[in-house]
C-alpha cells in the first residue's frame, strides 16, 4: 500500500537490461536483498530515508522533504549533508540505478525486478476484495492471508523521525483492517471455533477495537459459548463508557440482541463449503462404486430421486429404504445417490452401520469417521454423540451434502447422523421399516419383478445362452427367489463355468432349496445359493471362505487375513480376489476386504457345519489374535523404546508386522483400531483373554486418541467381565488397569481409582508387576486429582519400587513425574523440579519421544508452581509438537492448558487467554474435568485483561462441572466468582 500514491512510478522505472533484481521490506525491520542476499543498509538514519522513499511509490522527495522526515522540526545543523552522505552510502548498496537523483531530491529507482513487501500486500488485499466481492470467500481469505504474511513484526521497527512514526500507526491501521477482513471471512466459512482464541487476544491487545469485539461475540456464540458472548458486549459496554463516555456502535448493540434472541440465522455461517483445489475444505466423495450392470427398479429410482431434489427447498431430505436381506437395497441405494451426486456439490458421506451384525456401530464413532472426511482434525473431534452430532451439523451448514447410511439397525442409530440443514439428505437402508423416524419418506424394496430378474441374469450370464434355454433361465431366477443378491451370485458361478448349461444350474439350485427347506422363505433362495457358490470352490478357496467368516472386525487386511489363515499374504491375496469374483467376498478398498452380512453369517455356519473340529475355527481366530497382538507390541515397543512392559506380554507364535518407523507404525494402528478392539471383544467369548488383555494394553495409544476412546472402553469392560466371569485373576487385573486409564484419560476419577482398587487386589493375588505397579501408579494419579497429595504420595512411591525391581525404567520415570505433581501439591517445588529432570533425563536417554514430551509437560508445571514461568513455556513448546506428532490431542490440549498457566505466572494474560481457548478449541482436553480446568484458568486471564463479564461467564461453567463431578476445584471457583461480584 502506497503512502503517497503512485503517480511518479512509471517516469522513474527503469528498462530491465541487465539490472540486479532488488527486494525490500518495511513490514517490519527496513531491509534490503540483491538477488536473493542480504544488502547492508545501515544506520537507523539511513534506513530511515530509504523506507521514505521506498513509502512514497517512485516519486521524488526533495531534500528538505527528506530532512523533516527523519528530523522533523529539528534538524542537525548539518542535516542536508548527512543527507546526501546516507544517499551515497545507499546508493554505493543498493546499485547506481536504484537511487536516482532528480530536481535536487531523490527516488527509489523501481525496474522489473524490484519487489517491496509493502507493495505485494496491496496487491493480494485487492485481489481479495475483488474475490469477495465476487463471491470466492475462500479465495478472498487465502489471498487476505498471503497480504497479512508480508507483515514481519512492527513496521519500519527501530527508526527514528516523525515520518517512520506516522507511518508505523498508518501500516498498522492497516494491517488491522485486513485481519478483520480475513477473520470475517473466518466465521463466514464457518470457523468459528478456530478464530476464538485468535480474537480474544486481539481483544486484548486492541480493547477499544469494536469490530473486533463483535467477531468475537459472534465466533463465541456459532461456538455454543453464548453466555460469553454476551459477557463480551457487557464488557465491551463498560469499558467504552469508563474510557471514552460513548456507548456500543449500533451494529454491536443490534449483536447483542440477536444473540439474546438465539437468531438461528446467525448461527449459520454464510458458506460453508470450499471450491474445488482449495485446502480449507475437503469435499468427501465416498459413495461406492456402482454396479454396472444396475437392472430394472426404474419407480424406485424415480421416487427416491424425486425425494433427493427436495432438500434444496426444505430443512432435510430423508428416505429409508427396507427390505430384506439379499434384496438389493445397498445397490439401489448406491445407485441413486451416484445418479444424485451432481445435485450434491459439497461431497457425499457413506458408512456400513453393520446393523444386521452382532456388533452394530457406534453413532459416535461414525460421526467421528464422517468429521475427519469432512476436514476436521482429530484434535478438534469431541467425545461424546451429542457433541459430536452438533459439531457435524455445524460442519454441514450452508453445504449441500448427501449422507448414505447403510444397512441401520433402527432409528436411534440413525438419527445423531443425519445433516438436519437445508440443501442436505440422507438416504438410508435398513432391514426393518423406520415408522419412528419422523420426516422420513419410507419406501418398502421388495424382491425383483420377473422380467427385471431375467434382464438381470441375462446382462450377467450372456444373451445367447440365456435365449436358448429361457425356461430354464426363469426357473433359476425363480429358485432364487427373485433377489438379486441370489442372482448375481448364480448368474457369476454360471458365466463363470462355460460347461455349464442353465439348465443344469436350475436342477442344482432345486436340490440345494430341498435341502434348506427349514429356512425362511426370504433367506431360503439367499442360502442355497450361497450353498451353490460354496459348492464351487476350490478346498483352498473354500477354507478362506469359511475361516475368514469368523473375524468380527468390519472388513479385514491381507496381512490379517494371512495370519487367520496360516499362508503367505501373496497367496492370501490371490485367494482373496478369487472370492471377490464370485460375489462372495467384496473389495473394500485396496488390500482390505468385507462379507456382506448375510454372507458372514452363512459362512459361520460353513465353519460350523463343515470345518473337521471346532479346533480348526478356534486355531483361526487365535493366529488372528497372535498377529494382532505381535504387530500392536511392536507399535509399543516402537513408541516406547526400553519399556520393559513388552517383555511381559504374553508370546505370541506370529511374529508380526515390522515397522521402518513410528510413524508408519502409529498409521497401522490407527487404521486396525475397529478390527483390533472387535477382536479383544470376541476374544472374550473364546476364553483367550490374557493375549486380549495383553493387546489392549499395546493398544493404550487409542484410549488416549479421543477417536477411539469409548470402543476401546467397550473392550476393556468387556473384558473385566468375562474374566472375572473365567475366575482369571491375571487378564481381569490387566485389565481393569486399562479400564483404570480409559476413566482417567476422561476425568472420571472415582471410577478410576475403583478399577485401581481392585487392580491391585488382583495384583497382590497374581504377582504380575505390569498390573501391581500401573495400579499403584494409577491410585497415585486419582488421589492427585482429588488434591490427596499424602495418599497419593504413598502409592507413588510404592509405584516406583515394582517398577524399579523390574528394571522398567520408563515406567519409573512416569512414575517420577507423576510424584513431581504431587510435591508441587504438597508446597515442595524444588523436589517437585527434581523429580521432574530426573523423568526426563530418563526419556531422553532411552529416546522416547511421546514419554518425553510428558516428563516435559509435568516439569513445566513445577517450574511455573517455582515462579520460573520462562523456563516452563520453554519446556512446554517442546512438548507440544510431540505431542501433536504422537496424535495425543489430550495431552496437546492439555500443553495449551499448562501453557496459559504459566503465562499468567508471568503476568501475560494475554498469551494465558490465548492459549486457554486453543485448548478448548481442541475439543478433546480429557473430558469435562479437564474443562472446567480450562475454563477458570481461562477466567483469570479475561478478569487481568479487564474482560470480568466473560470471566464470569468461564468461571460459572466451570462451577457447574465441577458440581456435577463432585470436584475439589468447585470450592476454588465459587471463591473466585465471590470475589468477582464483591469487586
Amino acid at each position: 500500500m502506497d503512502g503517497e500514491g503512485h503517480t511518479g512510478r512509471e517516469r522513474l522505472r527503469q528498462p530491465d537490461n541487465d539490472r540486479h533484481r532488488l527486494r525490500f521490506a518495511v513490514l517490519g525491520p527496513v531491509r534490503a536483498w540483491r538477488d536473493g542476499e542480504p544488502v547492508g543498509v545501515g544506520s537507523p538514519q539511513q534506513r530511515a530515508l530509504l523506507a521514505a522513499l521506498l513509502l512514497r511509490g517512485g516519486q521524488t522527495a526533495t531534500a528538505q522533504e527528506l530532512v523533516d522526515a527523519l528530523w522533523g522540526e529539528e534538524p542537525p545543523q548539518r542535516a542536508l549533508a548527512a543527507l546526501r552522505t546516507y544517499a551515497s552510502r545507499l546508493r554505493k548498496a543498493l546499485g547506481a540505478e536504484a537511487l536516482i537523483s532528480e530536481s535536487g531530491g531523490y527516488a527509489i529507482g523501481l525496474g522489473p525486478g524490484t519487489e517491496i513487501d509493502a507493495d505485494t500486500a496491496a496487491a493480494h488485499a485487492l485481489e481479495a476484495e475483488k474475490a469477495a466481492s465476487g463471491g470466492d470467500r475462500h479465495r478472498a481469505r487465502e489471498l487476505y492471508g498471503l497480504a497479512l504474511a508480508q507483515w514481519d513484526g512492527e513496521p519500519l521497527a527501530h527508526l527514528p523521525g516523525p515520518y517512520a512514526e506516522n507511518q508505523r500507526t498508518r501500516l498498522e491501521e492497516w494491517r488491522l483492517s485486513l485481519l478483520e477482513h480475513r477473520l470475517d471471512l473466518d466465521l463466514q466459512l464457518g470457523s468459528h471455533a478456530e478464530v476464538v482464541s485468535e480474537l480474544t487476544a486481539l481483544t486484548a491487545e486492541h480493547p477499544l477495537r469494536e469490530r473486533l469485539r463483535e467477531l468475537l461475540m459472534l465466533a463465541l456464540y456459532r461456538s455454543g459459548r453464548q453466555a460469553e458472548a454476551l459477557a463480551v458486549y457487557a464488557d465491551t459496554r463498560r469499558l467504552l463508557a469508563e474510557e471514552l463516555g460513548v456507548d456500543p456502535r449500533p451494529e454491536l448493540a443490534e449483536l447483542q440482541q440477536r444473540i439474546l434472541r438465539a437468531d438461528e440465522e446467525l448461527a449459520r455461517p454464510v458458506e460453508d463449503s470450499a471450491p474445488p483445489g482449495t485446502a480449507t475444505f475437503v469435499r468427501p466423495a465416498q459413495l461406492p462404486a456402482t454396479v454396472p450392470d444396475f437392472t430394472g427398479r426404474t419407480a424406485f429410482v424415480s421416487e427416491l430421486g424425486d425425494q433427493l431434489v427436495t432438500a434444496e427447498s426444505r430443512v432435510m431430505a430423508v428416505s429409508a429404504v427396507a427390505g430384506i436381506g439379499g434384496v438389493g437395497k445397498t445397490t439401489l441405494a448406491v445407485h441413486v445417490a451416484h445418479t444424485a451426486r451432481d445435485r450434491f456439490p459439497d461431497g457425499q458421506l457413506y458408512a456400513d452401520l453393520q446393523g444386521a451384525g452382532p456388533a452394530p456401530a457406534e453413532p459416535e464413532a461414525v460421526l467421528g469417521a464422517f468429521l475427519r472426511a469432512l476436514g476436521t482434525p482429530d484434535s478438534a473431534i469431541p467425545d461424546g454423540v451429542e457433541e459430536r452430532a452438533s459439531l457435524y451439523r455445524s460442519t454441514l451448514a450452508g453445504r449441500r451434502i448427501l449422507t448414505l447410511l447403510d444397512n441401520a439397525r433402527d432409528a436411534a442409530q440413525v438419527r445423531p447422523l443425519l445433516p438436519g440443514t437445508e440443501g442436505c439428505a440422507a438416504l438410508i437402508t435398513s432391514r426393518v421399516r423406520m415408522v419412528d423416524l419422523a420426516g422420513a419418506h419410507l419406501v418398502d424394496l421388495d424382491v425383483m419383478s420377473p422380467e427385471e430378474a431375467m434382464t438381470l441374469f441375462t446382462r450377467i450370464v450372456g444373451a445367447d445362452r440365456v435365449g436358448a434355454e429361457r425356461e430354464a433361465a426363469m426357473d433359476t431366477v425363480a429358485a432364487c427367489g427373485f433377489l438379486p443378491l441370489a442372482i448375481r451370485i448364480a448368474a457369476s458361478r454360471l458365466a463363470a463355468r462355460r460347461t455349464w448349461t442353465v439348465s443344469f444350474l436350475a436342477r442344482r439350485l432345486a436340490d440345494e432349496r430341498r435341502r434348506l427347506d427349514e429356512l425362511q422363505a426370504g433367506d431360503q433362495a439367499v442360502k442355497a445359493t450361497f450353498e451353490l457358490g460354496y459348492g464351487q470352490l476350490e478346498a483352498e478357496q473354500a477354507r478362506a471362505f469359511r475361516l475368514l467368516g469368523l473375524a468380527d472386525g468390519p472388513d479385514i487386511s491381507v496381512h490379517a487375513a494371512a495370519a487367520m489363515l496360516d499362508r503367505t499374504p501373496e497367496e492370501t491375496e490371490d485367494l482373496l480376489e478369487s472370492l471377490v469374483d464370485t460375489s462372495l467376498l467384496e473389495s473394500a478398498a485396496p488390500g482390505r476386504y468385507r462379507y456382506h452380512d448375510l454372507v458372514r453369517l452363512y459362512a459361520r455356519t460353513c465353519a460350523e457345519r463343515d470345518e473337521d473340529s471346532s479346533s480348526e475355527r478356534a486355531a483361526a481366530q487365535s493366529r488372528l489374535l497372535d498377529f494382532y497382538l505381535a504387530t500392536t507390541a511392536r507399535v509399543f515397543a516402537l513408541a516406547r523404546p526400553g519399556d520393559r512392559t513388552v517383555e511381559h506380554l504374553t508370546a505370541t507364535e506370529h511374529s508380526g508386522l515390522e515397522f521402518n518407523d513410528r510413524t508408519t507404525a502409529l498409521d497401522w494402528l490407527f487404521t486396525e483400531a475397529d478390527c483390533l478392539l472387535a477382536c479383544v471383544e470376541q476374544s472374550t467369548e473364546n476364553g483367550a483373554l490374557r493375549r486380549a488383555a495383553d493387546l489392549l494394553i499395546a493398544a493404550k495409544d487409542l484410549a488416549d486418541s479421543g477417536v477411539h476412546s469409548m470402543r476401546y472402553e467397550r473392550a476393556a469392560a468387556a473384558l473385566c467381565r468375562a474374566s472375572q466371569a473365567a475366575g482369571d485373576a491375571w487378564a481381569e487385573g490387566r485389565a481393569q488397569i486399562m479400564l483404570t486409564h480409559v476413566h482417567t484419560v476422561t476425568g472420571r476419577f472415582d471410577q478410576a481409582d475403583d478399577n485401581a482398587r481392585r487392580a491391585m487386589e488382583l495384583a497382590e493375588r497374581t504377582d504380575d508387576p505390569v498390573t501391581g505397579g500401573y495400579a499403584l501408579n494409577d491410585r497415585g494419579i486419582s488421589a492427585l486429582s482429588r488434591s490427596r497429595y499424602e495418599e497419593g504420595e504413598k502409592y507413588l512411591k510404592r509405584a516406583i519400587e515394582v517398577f524399579r525391581a523390574d528394571g522398567n525404567r520408563p515406567s519409573e520415570a512416569s512414575v517420577l513425574c507423576n510424584l513431581s505433581r504431587t510435591h508441587l501439591g504438597l508446597g515442595r517445588t524444588d523436589s517437585a523440579i527434581r523429580l521432574a529432570e530426573q523423568g526426563v533425563a530418563i526419556y531422553a536417554d532411552m529416546g522416547m519421544t511421546m514419554r518425553l514430551a510428558n516428563a516435559q509437560y509435568a516439569l513445566a508445571m513445577a517450574l511455573t508452581g517455582a515462579g520460573r514461568a520462562t523456563e516452563a513455556l520453554d519446556q512446554l513448546n517442546q512438548a507440544l509438537p510431540l505431542f501433536r506428532e504422537s496424535r495425543q490431542p489430550m495431552w496437546e490440549g492439555a500443553a495449551h492448558l499448562r501453557m496459559a498457566e504459566a503465562y499468567m505466572a508471568a503476568r501475560r494474560p494475554a498469551q494465558a487467554a490465548s492459549h486457554a481457548e486453543q485448548a478448548l478449541a481442541l475439543r478433546a482436553v480429557g473430558g469435562d474435568w479437564r474443562r472446567g480446568n480450562v475454563l477458570t484458568v481461562l477466567g483469570r486471564a479475561l478478569d487481568a485483561l479487564g474482560q470480568t463479564g466473560r470471566a464470569r461467564a468461564c468461571w460459572q461453567d466451570a462451577l457447574d462441572i465441577f458440581e456435577s463431578l463432585n470436584s475439589p476445584e468447585a470450592s476454588v471457583v465459587r471463591k473466585l466468582l465471590s470475589s468477582a461480584v464483591a469487586a
